[in-house]
């Protein structure tokens, strides 16, 4: 198993950038393909990013594509968001996943973080 805390979440307003971070420890870090979820209120939880191990592929949705960047280093992978939107607001979920190889993969992830809470106002 490997342990995720996630941080870096805050109060915004639209437009600003946030960068999440995810501190992995335990197995060994490159085992894992990493990503973002996010949940908001009232909604189904949602993938906003993917990086593979080597860190030389990444996938995201539509809905975030050309703002948000991930990337991963040691230990840690990060969420650089840009332009941010009041529709960003959510809880923001670090996951890691030992089996997958499908950066598009919504299932199938074994290790979570706690959460970090991100509003954006307009």
């Amino acid at each position: 198993q490997v342990q995720l805390v996630d941080s870096g979440g805050g109060l915004v307003q639209a437009g600003d950038s946030l960068r999440l971070s995810c501190a992995a420890s335990g197995r060994t870090f490159s085992d894992y393909l990493m990503g973002w979820f996010r949940q908001a209120p009232g909604k189904e939880r949602e993938l906003v990013a993917t990086i593979s191990r080597t860190g030389r592929s990444t996938y995201y949705p539509d809905s975030v594509k050309g703002r948000f960047t991930i990337s991963r280093a040691r230990n840690t992978v990060t969420l650089q968001m840009n332009s941010l939107k009041p529709e960003d607001t959510a809880v923001y979920y670090c996951a890691a996943s030992s089996t997958l190889e499908v950066l598009t993969a919504t299932e199938g992830y074994d290790n979570w973080g706690q959460g970090t809470q991100v509003t954006v106002s307009s």
